[in-house]
């Protein structure tokens, strides 16, 4: 009884008859705002309905071509690139980072010799280092006898110091600067020091060609290094960086000689990359140990979270706040597992789904470096009456460094989405407006036409259905299966 009172319902109320379909359709083709359709409907001449036929399938043809082109270059997520320049009063002044060539004081390692192989070693958590055979048993012999030795104490109390005995002079836009100044860090080069860095007030100039002005004297005959170790030069090593980043020397540090004087003129360049798909940067990325994110950072926590799974322990040179590695587990352990996060790849940079990706925002500073010898005759007389030192003194331990702005302005290079989601409606839509006069509201009437087509086939499909079956026994009140056909077919 159910099913029939549905029929019933379904032919009555939503199934119109046949030539109300009929009219639905004619008036449909000739109101729609879909151009060129009501031509083919209105006119006479069967000529003219095959021209205009002709001509409406073949605009439809060439938006279909048209959208989906655009719909390809869009999901390829392409980019372009822009780079302007802008002029500031003001800018703020980078960080600069100073290390001395010659890493540990003579005196501290003329009995020890290893230290320089163990720092190798040390070091090597920032880049693999080949490890000589010759040294092994000596290094074993070193190891076992001296289980508690601090590499870091042993760098921070006998490594290269900054006083007012290495650093001379220091002059930042006209005001004096001290080694109190510059904030102690640790690299691959041992004790370091860092200008501008990121606790202390952000210094601005306001003036090109002014800026940062040093003379370190590096004390040759108390600091060394063995030049088996690559760092063969006497002199100061400095890399310019963001003070909200870490210095990274690895390929980046600028080297100034003894009896030089070199002048770094810096410009600052931003870098703005897209997210992915359109670029590979992540910006939900957070590091746990740096106030911002960069791709060296990165790579050195990630280091740090493998060595402390793998040892148990962190070495001092990574950020982290774990125990500090004995001798033992840095030969052991920590040098092992750098070389298996190498090999595999365990920690990677640069692409989207890579470990580390490109920051999205990111700031450098291009240098150009010139060089001059230090020292007129007068000033080498001024600085030995000074140091009481021989002229040879000054011309084999004094560096002078100046640190300037080029002009006082900073280069932006954004990468931008060459299509974005409006400019992708924009486009379909001329394409639509163009070839078929369509709009937005053609689209919903082409979509209520299509609906309620769909709405009457699926009426249609349910009237011609089999009926349910009945699972339960009839009752008396109930009619039976041949009169319930019965009545069907008279209805």
């Amino acid at each position: 009884g159910i099913l029939e009172k549905i029929r019933l319902y379904l032919i009555k109320k939503l199934l119109p008859h046949l030539e109300d379909r009929r009219k639905y359709h004619q008036e449909f083709a000739s109101s729609t705002s879909f151009h060129g359709v009501h031509n083919i409907v209105q006119t006479q001449s069967k000529t003219r309905k095959v021209l205009w036929l002709l001509i409406v399938t073949g605009c439809l043809a060439v938006v279909i071509w048209q959208i989906c082109s655009r719909f390809i270059y869009y999901f390829s997520w392409p980019t372009t690139t822009t780079v302007v320049v802008q002029y500031v009063e003001k800018v703020k002044f980078p960080a600069v980072t100073f290390c001395n060539l010659n890493r540990f004081q003579a005196h501290a390692v003329s009995n020890l010799k290893i230290i320089f192989l163990i720092w190798n070693i040390v070091s090597g958590v920032l880049q693999k280092f080949a490890m000589e055979d010759k040294y092994s048993q000596e290094l074993n012999d070193f190891l076992l006898g001296n289980q508690n030795f601090s590499i870091k104490e042993f760098t921070r109390k006998n490594g290269f110091y900054l006083n007012s005995s290495t650093l001379l002079e220091c002059d930042f836009f006209g005001k004096p600067c001290y080694p109190q100044d510059f904030e102690h860090v640790f690299t691959e080069y041992g004790n370091c020091f860092t200008f501008n860095h990121n606790d202390r007030p952000a210094r601005r100039v306001s003036l090109s060609g002014r800026g940062l002005h040093l003379l370190f004297n590096v004390q040759q005959e108390q600091f060394t290094d063995e030049p088996a170790l690559g760092y063969t030069d006497a002199g100061i090593t400095f890399v310019i960086h963001s003070p909200k980043e870490l210095p990274r020397f690895d390929g980046l540090g600028l080297l100034t000689p003894v009896g030089m004087h070199s002048q770094v003129a810096i410009r600052q360049l931003k870098s703005i990359t897209q997210e992915y798909p359109w670029g590979d940067c992540k910006p939900d990325i957070k590091l746990q140990y740096h106030k911002i994110y960069s791709t060296n950072g990165c790579l050195q926590e990630c280091k740090a979270r493998y060595i402390q799974d793998w040892c148990g322990c962190l070495p001092f040179i990574l950020p982290g706040n774990g125990t500090e590695c004995d001798l033992l587990k840095f030969y052991n352990c920590v040098y092992p597992a750098i070389y298996d996060i190498e090999i595999k790849g365990l920690c990677t940079a640069g692409t989207h789904n890579s470990t580390c990706p490109a920051p999205c925002e990111e700031t450098d500073y291009p240098t150009t470096i010139t060089y001059s010898s230090f020292g007129g005759q007068k000033a080498i007389k001024y600085f030995s009456a000074k140091l009481k030192k021989s002229p040879e003194y000054i011309r084999q331990n004094l560096v002078r460094i100046d640190i300037k702005y080029h002009d006082l302005s900073y280069k932006i290079t954004q990468q931008q989405k060459a299509l974005t989601i409006s400019e992708l409606l924009a486009d379909i839509g001329g394409q639509l407006g163009l070839f078929c006069g369509a709009s937005m509201i053609t689209i919903i009437e082409l979509l209520e036409y299509i609906f309620t087509n769909f709405c009457w086939m699926c009426i249609f499909l349910l009237l011609k259905a089999p009926e349910m079956p009945q699972w339960n026994n009839p009752s008396q009140n109930q009619p039976t299966h041949k009169e319930k056909k019965k009545g069907i077919q008279e209805c």
